[in-house]
Parts: structure tokens; C-alpha cells; sequence
């Protein structure tokens, strides 16, 4: 019986449509925070990496370390004072970084989102 209930989870709704926790990644759970709002806790998590330094591995091999200063609903991430690394190769190792300043990285392109360690126990520009 479980796996018949769990095969119809599963699936998608009429028309072919996603149930409300198949579009959230919820998986049926409910992420409602203390004031009922249902991204009240992720907002707060984002928030609290606003001005925190970041490297983005991004799809080309390319990373960036930069400020986290903005995201949207489609994940594209805007840094501050970012600088670029190239993906390392064979006959070059890891040279100067290039400075690009403010840069938008489309959602699309990111493989990996990390916090710099040093950044989340010293505060940044306030």
C-alpha cells in the first residue's frame, strides 16, 4: 500500500501539472517559517549571506570569488569586486586573477555556490 502512495506522490497532478511540492522541492513537507510565510526561512538564510564572499564554479570551469549582493527566482547570482580564475590546465598553472568588478552569473551556468570560510566569521561592508 506504502508504495502505491508513494509511486502517486511521484507523479504528476491533472493535465500533467506539478503538485505544489513537486514545484518547491518540498517533497509534501511543509517549510512554512513562524509567520506562516512558505520561503520566510530561505529568505532569511540568503539574507544572511548578503556582502559574504563567494566562489562560483560555473559550467566552462571558470570560478569567481566575489560578494554575494543580489539573486532572483531563476538563481542568476550578482557579486561584487569579483575576480575570475580559469580552469586550471596541464601547462598553466593558477596565474593572476582577473578583476571584473560587478558580474552577473546566469543561474544556468553555476555548478557550485561555496562561502568563503574567513567571510562568515568577519563582517563585510556594512
Amino acid at each position: 500500500m506504502e508504495a502505491q502512495t508513494e509511486e502517486a506522490a511521484s507523479r504528476p497532478g491533472e493535465n500533467g501539472e506539478l503538485r505544489e511540492e513537486q514545484r518547491n522541492g518540498t517533497g509534501g513537507q511543509d517549510l512554512r517559517g513562524v509567520d506562516g510565510s512558505l520561503y520566510s526561512h530561505a529568505r532569511h538564510m540568503l539574507e544572511s549571506l548578503l556582502n559574504k564572499s563567494m566562489r562560483i564554479r560555473m559550467t566552462d570551469g571558470r570560478t569567481l570569488i566575489g560578494l554575494f549582493l543580489c539573486t532572483d527566482r531563476d538563481c542568476n547570482v550578482i557579486l561584487g569586486s569579483a575576480q575570475e580564475y580559469l580552469k586550471p590546465t596541464d601547462s598553466l598553472a593558477h596565474g593572476e586573477p582577473r578583476v571584473l568588478g560587478l558580474a552577473m552569473i546566469p543561474g544556468h551556468h553555476v555548478v557550485s555556490i561555496e562561502v568563503e570560510v574567513d567571510s562568515v566569521s568577519s563582517p563585510q561592508y556594512m
